[in-house]
């Protein structure tokens, strides 16, 4: 998953980023609010934690200008406010979910996950598409019931191919949801094919068909053989 995480507290930010990046996630950061809307205005996040209480202006702020903006990134507050009224005025401005500080991190990472199967996955633990089946509670991916043994990247980019059907992806975006703004810059993006042609063999070894087309000029298409 691709998370950006608004805090500005540097030291939980810090936490958070390293348990998250331990756990395979990419993540980014803003301090605070004006980071933060440059950031979702160039983006688009699997989850967005967002701590309210920034110093420059409220995070609920954010919210509004991606509701306005028709951005459906998911949302997780963070605040040290545990009332009621809190919790249902964030909920309402169109959080996905809140927790209030101090939490467990598995606690956040299980939050996160819950988000993302809801905004991506209709709610399910496992994803179908013929004969190929993803199980997202512990990253492993079949065909025809047989495990691949893919790397995480190679998961990741199977999940994000299969959760985007039947449209055209540019290797860009591919970059930008696998790798983050850490290679978004790169001259090349040959290491995307390398990626590409070693998932598709992996399948067809195990009996699965080739869904992944290739779309000279733009980057490529999953969906019928």
């Amino acid at each position: 998953m691709k998370i950006l995480i608004v805090e500005d507290d540097n030291s939980l930010s810090a936490a958070i980023n390293d348990y998250l990046r331990a756990e395979g996630h990419i993540c980014e950061l803003a301090r605070d609010f004006k980071q933060a809307l440059f950031k979702v205005a160039d983006n688009r996040y699997d989850c967005i934690i967002l701590d309210i209480g920034l110093p420059d202006r409220s995070g609920l702020d954010i919210i509004k200008e991606l509701k306005e903006n028709k951005v459906s990134d998911g949302i997780l507050i963070l605040s040290a406010r545990d009332s009621l009224e809190d919790k249902l005025t964030g909920l309402r401005t169109g959080a996905d979910d809140y927790l209030t500080k101090p939490f467990h991190l598995a606690e956040l990472s299980a939050r996160i996950n819950s988000i993302y199967r809801r905004n991506n996955l209709s709610g399910q633990n496992e994803v179908v598409f013929e004969e190929l089946r993803i199980r997202t509670s512990d990253n492993q991916a079949f065909v025809n019931n047989r495990q691949l043994n893919l790397t995480k990247k190679e998961y990741d980019l199977l999940l994000f191919f299969i959760i985007n059907r039947n449209r055209v992806i540019t290797k860009e975006s591919i970059v930008e949801h696998l790798w983050g703004d850490d290679v978004i810059l790169t001259d090349s993006f040959d290491f995307v094919y390398t990626h590409v042609k070693n998932l598709r063999k992996k399948i067809k070894t195990e009996g699965g068909r080739n869904y992944i087309r290739c779309i000279y000029g733009f980057g490529y298409k999953f969906g019928d053989p």
